[in-house]
């Protein structure tokens, strides 16, 4: 009774001083409580629901109930995915896009982004996903239809459903820059080891410049973690239309499916391999930008821990490896039934030839047997 006390006064202190945080969680509820609605559903739970740093979400309440006067307020960070893969040089002449809007390392950089007073900060990946700093879903749906749908050519495989996540963050120039718990923190930095990171020129930007960097390592670390929920739910979708496969095949002793179909099934199994391991943006190598700033390079590493990155790639190439073998199977048992029924015909053939030969050659033969005897009995006379 003690503990539960302590957890209701700990969310009660929560909400009092961070609405914001009440807003995010009874939105999530929400989400979890229409899922729990219909459990045959083939629409899968995002991973976000079940990632460490959801879990940790606790290490984050000294700095949500303590507030001092250096610390901003606490603010969205929005990923969304609509694409497969963008082709960033479409962006450079879009006419909706600020001029000081520029190529950032691997990502489309917006410095500013919205309403008057109420700007916000947009990195676009070549992923086919954008984070947006300091503005909400609406705020990057919004920005998703100005820019990314008038963009011609520059969208690849788009999704049938855009994907979503979201974390908070606060600016506070006394702290140190870091992820604690579900909240990143934008504060100090240390030196850059190579400056010329930086573009030379820095135009006016919504947050501030010394955490620039900061929010780009952060931002890549997120984009390819909704990269990867997108992935993911194809890659369900995929295994959901698969799945009666093995029960057909143990109930009737027939794959189900046409060799042409499951080659094309096949097709699609090595597009999912191919987008996660083969891309220049993949899931598991640490980008080379980071090699010569460990800081960074740190920040990246602990939000992709946080969101699992590393073993849900795992796990999506386990699945992969499953499906594949399993259609390996089935294209092996196509193989077997095609050359069993190749069998079949060719002795049906042979059996064709001869019966022709018989109708054909039949009287010839006859004579060639029965003559000879008619023959030898004058001889005997």
């Amino acid at each position: 009774m003690a503990s539960l006390s302590m957890r209701i006064g700990h969310s009660v202190t929560r909400a009092i001083f961070n609405p914001q945080w009440l807003a995010v969680r009874c939105y999530s509820t929400i989400k979890s409580s229409a899922a729990s609605v219909n459990p045959l559903s083939d629409s899968k739970a995002k991973p976000k629901a079940t990632t460490p740093l959801r879990r940790s979400a606790s290490d984050s309440l000294p700095i949500r109930s303590n507030p001092t006067p250096t610390r901003g307020v606490i603010q969205p960070v929005t990923t969304l995915a609509t694409a497969e893969r963008y082709i960033l040089s479409r962006l450079r002449f879009h006419p909706e896009l600020p001029a000081r809007s520029q190529a950032l390392h691997e990502s489309w950089w917006i410095p500013k982004w919205g309403e008057t007073g109420k700007e916000g900060e947009i990195f676009v990946f070549s992923n086919g996903s954008i984070v947006c700093w300091g503005l909400g879903e609406t705020e990057a749906k919004s920005f998703v239809t100005e820019v990314i749908d008038r963009a011609k050519g520059i969208e690849v495989s788009p999704l049938g459903e855009p994907e979503t996540e979201e974390l908070e963050f606060v600016v506070d120039p006394i702290e140190k820059t870091r992820l604690q718990g579900d909240l990143i923190i934008l504060g100090q930095t240390e030196p850059l080891n190579e400056p010329d990171l930086l573009p030379k020129v820095l135009p006016p930007m919504a947050f501030p410049e010394e955490t620039l960097l900061a929010r780009y390592a952060f931002s890549q670390a997120l984009s390819r973690s909704t990269a990867l929920s997108a992935l993911e739910v194809s890659l369900d979708q995929y295994l959901t239309s698969m799945a009666l496969l093995p029960h057909t095949l143990a109930k009737t002793g027939k794959p189900g499916m046409g060799r042409t179909q499951l080659i094309k099934k096949l097709g699609e199994l090595m597009k999912f391999r191919q987008l996660l391991n083969l891309n220049r943006e993949n899931f598991s190598e640490v980008p080379d930008f980071y090699w010569s700033e460990p800081e960074l390079e740190a920040h990246f590493k602990s939000l992709s821990n946080a969101l699992e990155v590393k073993s849900r790639t795992a796990s999506f190439n386990d699945k992969i490896t499953y499906a594949a073998e399993a259609q390996s199977m089935l294209r092996q048992l196509l193989t077997e039934s095609s050359t069993h029924s190749m069998e079949l015909i060719i002795i049906a053939l042979i059996a064709v030839e001869v019966v022709i030969a018989l109708i054909r050659d039949g009287p010839e033969l006859w004579h060639m047997l029965v003559d000879p005897e008619t023959e030898e009995k004058p001889t005997h006379a």
